[in-house]
């Protein structure tokens, strides 16, 4: 049997770009059972997809799980993601992002899982000598998240060696947007990235958000990003398990759409869809944030046959119409009726 006949286990699938993924691997045919501690995600995530509710330390749970599923293939997104937490806090993101992903893996092996896409990021180049970044691109993390994510990489190596374990790991530029259909997006309650900050800031005026450092050597002074729609990331992770399940080796993967957009053009493109600017402050720079970085996607098109379909326009509409319908429903319903559409999860800063 193909790996590709089996079920996919996919950790932290009640996660922002975990439910996506899910959503995308169940339309495109996969059998899914979403691994989540619920820590961040949410249960209403995964909409119809079973469930089990554990850490990703806990092997029996998970060999148990793979199991019972008929687990080939794993999706392994469950990591903390928080630059400044993780500067503030290391042994937190040592323990679960880098020990707690050996466990699984060591898990997944005792149940016969040979194919895995790591949820990595860009943040292992750290301000790259030269952009766009391609994989070849020094391995330089910043902060001790991504040298978690750097650290994981190199031991999906070693088991490629040991174990014969195959992997793409998928370094992630930021994700950000909702799904067209309105369904799921991204929690400014619980997230830390810039658009849903902007949203919050734009739609309820208080907190204004935080713009840290607009004295970086580029055009405006604000930190340049690449900027992927969420639907175009869960798709990447489709292909690299149709790769993986083809015999694909063990690679890493840049995932973004090749354009370079600063903070200030996230909010400039976010006042021209909603017809008024976002209220901000400037604060100093923050430790771990590279200056600019986005992608050279050549790779991605060429192994997984994957590219972006959406830019920063698609991302800016999706997320604003978005969190205009959550506010609406909030205003229909009673504190206790309201939904949790909460999913934080692994993205690049």
């Amino acid at each position: 049997m193909s790996s590709l006949d089996g079920t996919v286990l996919v950790t932290g699938g009640a996660g922002y770009i975990g439910s996506h993924t899910v959503r995308a691997l169940r339309e495109a045919g996969r059998d899914v059972v979403v691994y989540d501690s619920l820590e961040l995600g949410r249960r209403e995530a995964v909409i119809d997809a079973p469930l089990v509710i554990g850490n990703i330390a806990d092997s029996d749970l998970v060999t148990a799980t793979c199991n019972e599923h008929g687990v080939t293939q794993l999706v392994h997104f469950a990591a903390y993601k928080a630059v400044g937490e993780s500067m503030k806090s290391p042994a937190k993101y040592w323990r679960n992002n880098v020990a707690g992903s050996v466990e699984l893996y060591e898990a997944c092996l005792a149940a016969g899982v040979h194919d895995v896409v790591f949820s990595s990021s860009c943040s292992v180049n750290g301000t790259p000598a030269a952009v766009p970044v391609s994989e070849d691109a020094p391995i330089h993390p910043e902060s001790v998240y991504a040298e978690s994510k750097a650290m994981v990489e190199r031991i999906l190596s070693c088991y490629k060696i040991t174990h014969g374990l195959n992997s793409v790991s998928l370094r992630y530029f930021n994700a950000a947007g909702a799904s067209f259909d309105g369904r799921i997006g991204e929690d400014w309650a619980y997230s830390q990235n810039l658009v849903p900050l902007a949203m919050k800031a734009l739609l309820l005026g208080n907190p204004r958000l935080t713009v840290f450092g607009n004295d970086y050597d580029t055009p405006d002074g604000t930190c340049i990003r690449d900027y992927i729609h969420v639907d175009d990331l869960a798709d990447a992770h489709v292909k690299a398990l149709a790769y993986l399940g083809g015999g694909g080796d063990t690679t890493a993967v840049n995932v973004g759409t090749g354009v370079g957009s600063s903070v200030l053009d996230v909010l400039n493109a976010t006042a021209d869809v909603a017809g008024k600017p976002v209220p901000y402050d400037v604060a100093p720079r923050r430790a771990g944030d590279p200056v600019s970085t986005y992608s050279d996607p050549t790779f991605a098109q060429t192994a997984l046959g994957w590219r972006a379909q959406y830019g920063l326009k698609e991302i800016i509409n999706s997320a604003y119409t978005w969190h205009r319908s959550q506010m609406e429903s909030d205003a229909r319903s009673t504190p206790q009726d309201r939904p949790h559409p909460v999913w934080p999860t692994d993205a690049a800063r």
